[in-house]
């Protein structure tokens, strides 16, 4: 059966590896907030300037493919369609680096027993969503309803941890950064849900 989704060797590789590559900074970033590892959180925040290089590498690929005036109609339907893929992944980097930058900051010795439970559920549900969203690309599926029970747990998640952060009276520059958390781990699993939607719509009919 032709892949419906005709995407070049070396393109399909590299994002498939970002995709992996933003799964382990989240996961990467959550440890060093809650486990207080602040050498931890900057070696993510790091390594997010080889995310950002790598997807401006696929995106100057993608160009180069459709400056080339050799791609297929499919090809050249697909290779657009990357190109509002690869920014939402760039994003979803720079959100997991963020977490980071408040593990570097020390912000989990800050935190409440019961927001520290939240989050690391938060990170359970966006991990599972970023996996949905990477087998979707990998297989070439319609998988963004599979989704949708998840991003609406994310989002009370999110409304538990903001009413977690005004129940503790939290010293005000915590209560922000916490705040900011809780947003980024939301903005993460609508990255995925938008991510698997777009995917979705290279699938065939029949998926």
């Amino acid at each position: 059966m032709t892949d419906p989704f005709p995407i070049p060797d070396p393109i399909d590789q590299q994002i498939n590896h970002i995709f992996a590559l933003v799964a382990e900074a989240l996961a990467g970033a959550t440890d060093a907030l809650l486990g207080g590892n602040i050498a931890g959180g900057q070696a993510v925040v790091d390594r997010d300037q080889a995310i950002d290089e790598m997807t401006a590498d696929v995106v100057r690929q993608v160009w180069v493919r459709l400056d080339s005036g050799s791609t297929s109609r499919e090809e050249l339907h697909h290779l657009v369609g990357l190109l509002l893929i690869l920014p939402e992944l760039e994003r979803s980097a720079d959100l997991a680096e963020h977490i980071a930058q408040r593990a570097v900051n020390n912000l989990g010795a800050e935190m409440s027993p019961t927001s520290r439970g939240i989050v690391q559920r938060m990170t359970e549900v966006a991990l599972d969503m970023w996996r949905t969203a990477a087998d979707a690309y990998a297989e070439r599926s319609a998988q963004g309803v599979a989704l949708d029970e998840d991003d609406e747990e994310m989002d009370l998640l999110h409304e538990r941890l903001t009413r977690e952060i005004a129940a503790e009276e939290m010293p005000t520059p915590v209560a922000t950064q916490l705040t900011l958390v809780a947003r980024f781990y939301e903005r993460l699993g609508d990255h995925a849900v938008n991510l698997a939607h777009r995917i979705g719509a290279f699938a065939p009919p029949d998926q």
